[in-house]
This record gives structure tokens, C-alpha cells and sequence, in this order.
């Protein structure tokens, strides 16, 4: 089997969990995703807890990618910060899913605690990217950018998932726009 496969595994069991959750992993079903039989998904992946762990992984290490491209592309912190919601969005855009981080962190009592772990790291990368912009754009004080983060990345995971339990995309575009007007988001 080769690395593509892998690569094929991992994105198929992303997609699965973005939409059912860590509950929803089942080898059987990814398998049939990818058009290969459960038993090769074993070469890569000896268990369900080493797939997920994978999966979260790859995640938030995406996720880091992701903002450091929106770093790259926009060198104003400011305007930096306001396209932090399109990561989100994203999801959204993909068949409605929702961001790896809030669905399979809702499961955190019962995923592998290596697992959980990695799920945490995504929360914190993506904190500590926008607590170092905030900062940068002169939005707030060091001393108070780690909370301001929180409560950025907390409100655009809420409106993802509200838009998500309604299908309804603009509902998360009203929401990030009330965010701008009223906060957290920087306007």
C-alpha cells in the first residue's frame, strides 16, 4: 500500500469525523470511502485510537498551514484577523462539515487520550496565532490577548456550528458580520 493511500485514508476519516465525529470512525465504512478493504486500512493505522490520532494531527498541523498562509498572503495584522473565520467557513463549504476541533472535542471523554491531546493542540495553535496578531495590530495588550483569542476562537466555532445545525451558510456570515460590529472580531 502505498503513501497515497494513506494520504486517501486520512483525508476520507477527516471528512468522516468533520461530519459523525470520532463515533463515527468505523473501518468498514472508510474503507468503502477509499475503495479498498478494511483489513489494508491496518497496514497504516493499527487501530482506531492510532487513525485518530493521526487524523487530529494532520488537523491542526493543516490548520497552522492555513494560518500561516493567511499570515503570508495578508501582512496587516488587522486584516489578518479578519479572514480567520474563512478556515471555518471552509468547513462549512465542504458538505456542511464542521470544524474537526469542536465536533470531535464535544467527544472528549471518550477519545483516546492521545487523541484528545492533539484536538487540544488545534485550539492552542489557532489562540496562539490570533493572541500574536492581536497584539500586532495593536487590537488589545499582551497581557490580555490570550482571553481576547479565546473568545474569538470560541465565537466563530459557535457560529459554525449554529450555521451547521441549520444547513444554512449565511447564518455564519450574519454572525462573524455581528461579530465585527458588536465583538470580539476586530473590525
Amino acid at each position: 500500500m502505498s503513501i497515497n493511500a494513506r494520504e486517501a485514508i486520512l483525508m476520507a476519516a477527516r471528512n468522516i469525523a468533520q461530519s459523525q465525529g470520532y463515533n463515527g470512525l468505523n473501518f468498514r465504512d472508510l474503507a468503502q470511502q477509499v475503495g479498498i478493504k478494511p483489513a489494508s486500512i491496518y497496514y497504516h493505522f493499527p487501530s482506531k485510537a492510532d487513525l485518530g490520532v493521526a487524523v487530529a494531527r494532520r488537523y491542526w498541523e493543516d490548520g497552522a498551514a492555513a494560518l500561516a498562509t493567511i499570515s503570508e498572503q495578508t501582512p496587516d495584522p488587522l486584516q489578518a484577523l479578519g479572514r480567520f473565520p474563512e478556515i471555518f467557513r471552509r468547513s462549512l463549504e465542504a458538505d456542511n462539515r464542521l470544524c474537526l476541533g469542536s465536533f470531535v472535542g464535544a467527544e472528549t471523554d471518550n477519545l483516546p487520550a492521545e487523541m484528545a491531546r492533539e484536538i487540544q493542540t488545534f485550539t492552542e495553535v489557532n489562540v496562539a496565532w490570533l493572541s500574536k496578531l492581536l497584539v500586532a495590530a495593536k487590537v488589545c495588550e499582551p497581557s490580555t490577548s490570550d482571553t481576547r483569542a479565546r473568545a474569538i476562537f470560541s465565537a466563530v466555532a459557535g457560529a459554525q456550528l449554529i450555521a451547521r445545525s441549520r444547513a444554512d451558510i449565511s447564518l455564519f456570515d450574519t454572525l462573524i458580520d455581528a461579530y465585527r460590529d458588536c465583538g470580539p472580531l476586530p473590525a
